[in-house]
């Protein structure tokens, strides 16, 4: 049974993109994949997004997606909203995708933006409602123009809000101007995918986070949000500017590879990265050790 979820909160409001636990001969470790849910619901995250770009979802195969769907519901599904990334720049793949997340018990899609093919407007639109029509399952667009090299719209986020199905956005696009039109204009629940920009999004009307320091730092970010919501906006700023260091260090390369390695230093569930991605160098990892213990992470 999904948790209880609102109109204005379909998929809750602390999510955190779930990287994909491997064993060290490079299988997908689904017991680890569970307990690392599980530390991070207990952390305060209310969803999770699987098989997102932080899951390494370029390199896991069909089969290997829903198993981690299946094995991630079966752990924390009564506690937490469990989105499943079903986007790729192929529709009628994204929509296999859509169908086997379905099946396999996911809460809710994230469908990111076709990548690399670079398709018009037009295209985009019959993309994501094809992918909307598979299931009965709610959508969250993902909106990422620096990864898929086209950005959504204003104009086609108004015109995708009127699908039953897709109520929700996730964020990546680093435009608040544009942001604030889209979620005056859409209605639909806005979500940050950018960790800086969580707080000044809630200030033009985003109603939670898709992260990934929330491997790290849940509670803070709901403490942060939950200041914010309550009208103490100087104390979710303090939150803010702590963590800033944090924010910082987790993307000096790419997020995969730092949140693994400070799983790792931290005991929890990760295992190694799958090519093309590569772990960091000792000179790194000690950059991040410093990054994470300035914003108060204890490792």
């Amino acid at each position: 049974m999904a948790p209880t979820s609102t109109p204005q909160t379909p998929f809750g409001r602390v999510l955190t993109a779930m990287v994909t636990p491997f064993t060290a001969d490079g299988a997908v470790d689904l017991d680890g994949a569970q307990r690392l849910a599980t530390h991070l619901v207990d952390a305060g995250n209310d969803g999770l997004v699987v098989n997102g770009t932080t899951g390494e979802s370029p390199t896991t195969s069909d089969a290997e997606k829903a198993q981690l769907v299946r094995a991630v519901v079966e752990a924390v599904g009564d506690r937490a909203h469990v989105v499943a990334g079903a986007g790729t720049n192929d529709t009628r793949h994204s929509v296999e995708l859509a169908r086997a997340a379905e099946q396999a018990g996911a809460h809710g899609l994230l469908v990111v933006t076709p990548y690399y093919n670079k398709p018009p407007q037009e295209g985009l639109f019959r993309h994501f409602t094809a992918v909307a029509d598979a299931t009965e399952l709610p959508v969250m667009l993902y909106d990422i123009p620096g990864r898929s090299g086209v950005p959504i719209d204003t104009e086609t986020i108004v015109r995708l809000a009127e699908h039953p199905r897709i109520v929700a956005n996730k964020d990546a696009k680093g435009d608040l101007g544009r942001a604030s039109w889209a979620i005056a204009r859409s209605r639909l629940a806005w979500y940050s995918g950018d960790d800086m920009l969580n707080l000044p999004l809630l200030s033009v009307g985003a109603v939670g986070f898709v992260s990934v320091v929330g491997h790290l730092v849940a509670p803070e970010l709901r403490a942060l949000l939950s200041a914010y919501l309550s009208g103490d906006v100087t104390k979710a700023t303090e939150i803010h500017q702590k963590l800033l260091p944090v924010f910082t260090g987790m993307f000096r390369t790419q997020g995969v590879i730092t949140t693994k390695a400070a799983l790792a230093l931290k005991g929890l569930p990760a295992g190694p990265l799958r090519l093309p991605l590569v772990e960091l160098s000792p000179e790194e990892t000690e950059q991040l050790k410093r990054d994470l213990s300035a914003g108060g992470v204890e490792l």
